[in-house]
């Protein structure tokens, strides 16, 4: 039986016999195997960063005075909170950049039950409102949030210029994913 190699090459800098080195750190080496090993590496970072957001999420809003809410319901309320705007439930799919808009709905569905949130009409089209509940329990939430998660964001010493080159290279890269979401599924 012929040897499995798993090594991945080394990242950009890193040099060959400069005693040992580690490759990028990837969930799944086979994807690192490819003209931009980089790529994974943010893949893999990205999918921790999203599952720790999620479980935030939550959590914060248990502490805020709502327990059991899903991730999407809570950016559910807090983008229907935003600018004390209603909004319709295109919006908010357009947003999220949310294809099912039944998820939406559902969570919707669940946040008017909890009081959250209220449904009204734009015309033809249904939109979702903040309640005054919605509003109390989203400004806790972003008290909590600032002493117990930006305090300590600010303790790294990050740059918030650096944060939103970030930003922004994600909401790039969502862009080149949808894309190839699209080419994939014409195949």
């Amino acid at each position: 039986m012929a040897a499995r190699n798993d090594a991945v090459e080394p990242l950009d800098g890193e040099q060959e016999g400069a005693g040992p080195t580690v490759g990028p750190v990837v969930s799944s080496a086979h994807l690192a195997k490819s003209s931009l090993p980089a790529q994974s590496e943010f893949e893999f970072a990205l999918t921790m960063t999203v599952n720790a957001f999620h479980r935030w999420m939550t959590r914060c809003m248990t502490a805020a005075g709502e327990e059991g809410l899903s991730p999407l319901e809570v950016l559910v309320v807090h983008l229907v909170n935003h600018r004390d705007r209603p909004k319709t439930l295109a919006d908010i799919c357009l947003v999220l950049n949310i294809e099912d808009t039944h998820l939406v709905s559902y969570a919707v569905k669940k946040l008017a039950e909890r009081g959250l949130v209220e449904s009204g009409r734009k015309g033809k089209e249904k939109t979702v409102a903040i309640t005054e509940k919605g509003t109390a329990v989203c400004e806790r939430y972003g008290e909590l949030r600032e002493a117990l998660f930006i305090e300590s964001v600010k303790a790294l010493n990050i740059d918030g210029k650096d944060i939103s080159n970030l930003a922004a290279m994600m909401r790039a890269l969502s862009g080149s994913y949808d894309q190839a979401a699209r080419a994939a599924a014409a195949m």
